[in-house]
Formats: structure tokens, sequence, C-alpha cells
């Protein structure tokens, strides 16, 4: 084989292993190749299609129910449909009804909130909160968890304050990419109250694996936050997560495939 007719080495090849992210796509002429702009368009239509379908709460609900910490109450926001809820977010953030709800003196309480990508709960909600729940459960007394449609992450502060928790885990579908439609994102905000702002949570975000942060994982980071906001008083930007420079202290060692 002479050098002219040696195969090209595909230099991003490696690099594409290590990201979802859109990285060396070639091009054929001045514009992209085929295979390229087919992939994009997927992409495109999935995010699409994973804000604008509704959340099945039925189904959901009988999910979460079997993960042991009682029967979910279903609550909504006082969006009326889901258009309204992408131009409304601040309808989105208010409550429509919460007499469902029960007050407990429980220590956790789990909100699972569709937001900008119901799919996204279906795929990981029960899952992620059954390892949220063995890893917390321990330590920690927690209430029935409440199912929120149409909902954005401050309408967690109405419902955690109807349920007299002491610290609110939102669990929330997060706005799609073109590289992930299925993300949940976890917001923690301890001693919740209607008013609290972004500066008083803490967010564990890009969860659904295997591409992205697995459950287990999440927990242990949920777990250390908990203990912190506890210690501290307060959740929020004066809260840090501990756990990778805790892991590094204990010797444990990370491997990557």
């Amino acid at each position: 084989m002479t050098e002219d007719q040696a195969p090209i080495l595909d230099f991003w090849g490696p690099l594409r292993k290590t990201t979802q992210s859109r990285i060396g796509l070639g091009r054929a002429g001045d514009s992209l190749p085929t295979k390229r702009v087919l992939e994009f368009k997927a992409a495109h239509a999935a995010a699409r299609d994973a804000v604008h379908e509704p959340l099945d709460s039925q189904a959901l609900a009988s999910r979460v129910e079997g993960v042991g910490i009682g029967a979910p109450v279903v609550v909504a926001s006082s969006v009326s449909s889901r258009s309204e809820y992408l131009r409304r977010p601040d309808l989105g953030r208010q409550p429509a009804d919460l007499s469902a709800i029960s007050s407990s003196d429980k220590e956790i309480g789990f909100i699972l909130a569709d937001g900008l990508s119901p799919r996204a709960l279906m795929d990981h909600g029960e899952q992620l909160l059954s390892a949220l729940v063995t890893v917390l459960g321990e330590r920690y007394s927690i209430a029935p968890p409440v199912i929120a449609t149409n909902a954005r992450v401050a309408l967690g502060d109405h419902i955690a304050a109807a349920m007299g928790v002491q610290t609110a885990i939102v669990l929330i579908g997060e706005r799609p990419g073109l590289s992930v439609a299925d993300s949940v994102g976890i917001y923690l905000t301890h001693l919740p109250r209607v008013g609290r702002t972004d500066a008083d949570r803490n967010c564990i975000s890009n969860v659904h694996p295997p591409e992205g942060l697995g459950y287990e994982q999440a927990a242990r980071v949920v777990l250390g936050l908990v203990a912190g906001a506890r210690q501290l008083g307060r959740s929020g930007v004066d809260l840090k997560d501990t756990s990778r420079a805790d892991a590094v202290a204990s010797g444990e060692v990370l491997t990557l495939d």
C-alpha cells in the first residue's frame, strides 16, 4: 500500500467516546455529511417531543408507590395546558390546589416534577428516588412523595411547606438539549418556604445513566448535602458538595473504563 492509499486516521474518533457533544463532524463539500445532518434533526425532534409530551402521572404514581415510602399525591401548578406552561414560567411556580397533601413532621420530602422533560421523569424518576431513599432512609424520616405536573422548581417550595418537611428534594426533568433529552436535575432546599430563591438551593444535574451521572452517585452527593445543610442550618450558595474530596481523603479510587 502506497502512502497515498493509506487510510485516513479518524483524529476525532477517540475524543467522541468521551463526550456526547457533536465534535469532528466532517464535511461533504461546503456542508455537513448527510449522516450528521440526519442525526441533528433526530436529536432536535427528540428534544421537542420531550418538552411537549405530557407526564403520565398515574403510571408514574403506580411505579413510585413501589419504592415503599407511601402512596404519592399528584398535584398541579396553576398552568392550564402544556403550551401555557412553556409561555408562562411564573404560573408553573404557583400551585393550583394543595389540599390533598397531608402535613407531617418528617425530615425529608420528595417532589417529583415533570419540568421541561416529562420523559426524563418517566425514564429515571422511580430508580433515582429508590436510590435516594436507600441512602437517606437509614438516617432521616421521609414523608410520602408528591408528583407535580407542569411544574417549575419553585413550586416545590409551596409543596414542601404544605408537607411540613425540613428539607425538600425536587427531582425534575431538565431542559432537553441536542445530545440529551431525558436528564434529571435534583434541587435541594433546606427549611423550604414560599419565597426562596435559587441562591437558597443546591443542584445536582445531568442524572441520566449510563451516559450521565448514575443514581447511586447522585444519591451519595445528596446525602452529603443534606447532612451539610442540617449542620449549617441552610442550603444554597454557602453549602458546598464535598463528596469528591471526601472520597479522595478516604482512599477511594475512581476507575474509568
